[in-house]
């Protein structure tokens, strides 16, 4: 393992994380553990104050792909993700030690990452479509949908700038406005 591993944090990027079970071993395989893992990040994403741009948990990895957080370290939170998903399993280690952070400088990488997190699963064999798989951001970013993970994207900030118009008409005695196209059915 490298000793003198460098990180570049606080430089306003996402970072785009990717962490493994101990030995690779599919201890998220289950349903039930994955789900585990989508409530622990969406509590460290809360209780830490940053933004979740993306997320898939596979069996055995998880890529997330993460603003920095204003609370704490980004280390820290992801050494808070790993405990949080760790003493609600049976299996020591669960984690390995170290995670893969890539600094996400552009648009252009942003959808890139979004892209192979949400194609993972299909590219393993997992489902046939990345839609077909649950734990993942994916169906946020096709239809709105909010999941365990509140995903910071265009529909998020579409949502609420149409809640905050309709409560700003709403007090001026303006007529509600048509519902807001990325409302769920």
């Amino acid at each position: 393992m490298p000793t003198n591993l460098t990180r570049y944090q606080h430089l306003g990027h996402l970072h785009f994380i990717t962490f493994s079970c101990h030995g690779r071993r599919p201890y998220l395989g289950s349903p039930l553990a994955r789900t585990a893992f989508e409530i622990s990040l969406e509590t460290m994403r809360l209780r830490y104050q940053m933004d979740v741009i993306g997320y898939v948990v596979m069996p055995e990895h998880v890529h997330v792909l993460v603003s920095e957080p204003t609370k704490s370290a980004l280390s820290r939170v992801i050494q808070a993700l790993k405990l949080a998903v760790s003493i609600r399993q049976t299996e020591r280690p669960f984690w390995l030690a170290r995670y893969y952070d890539f600094n996400v400088y552009s648009e252009r990488k942003r959808i890139e990452k979004l892209k192979y997190m949400h194609r993972n699963p299909v590219s393993r064999g997992l489902v046939n479509q990345p839609e077909e798989w649950s734990w993942s951001s994916f169906r946020h970013y096709s239809t709105g949908e909010q999941g365990r993970v509140e995903i910071a994207s265009a529909w998020l900030q579409g949502w609420a700038a149409a809640r905050d118009t309709h409560v700003s008409n709403a007090r001026r005695g303006a007529p509600a406005p048509e519902p807001f196209p990325f409302a769920h059915p």
